[in-house]
């Protein structure tokens, strides 16, 4: 019964850690957009990237987790990180699209 609230605490440490969010480096549609939905995940690639960055920075949520569940940050750590990859890839690949449709 004494484990019970310290699981909680752990639980609700790991379930606060930020996870950001991964995007598709590729997508099926891709040679199909237009120049102007181009732009636009061009935008949303770079809202990924920095809120990835924004996690990875020292948070509320990160000092607590350093203190009292200090995987839950290296999880976190790992997590922005492949998130920040991934941006960057998914605007590599749209540069490259938009190149190649010669859009301005």
């Amino acid at each position: 019964m004494k484990n019970i609230p310290i699981t909680l605490v752990i639980l609700a440490l790991v379930t606060a850690c930020a996870s950001p969010e991964v995007v598709e480096t590729r997508k099926v549609n891709d040679n199909q957009i237009t120049c102007d939905e181009i732009r636009s995940e061009l935008e949303d690639a770079r809202k990924f990237e920095e809120a990835a960055r924004d996690e990875r920075s020292v948070t509320g949520t990160n000092v607590a987790a350093a203190l009292l569940f200090w995987p839950a940050l290296l999880v976190t750590q790992a997590n922005a990180s492949e998130a920040i990859d991934a941006a960057r890839e998914r605007r590599d690949v749209l540069v490259e699209l938009s190149d190649k449709k010669n859009c301005s």
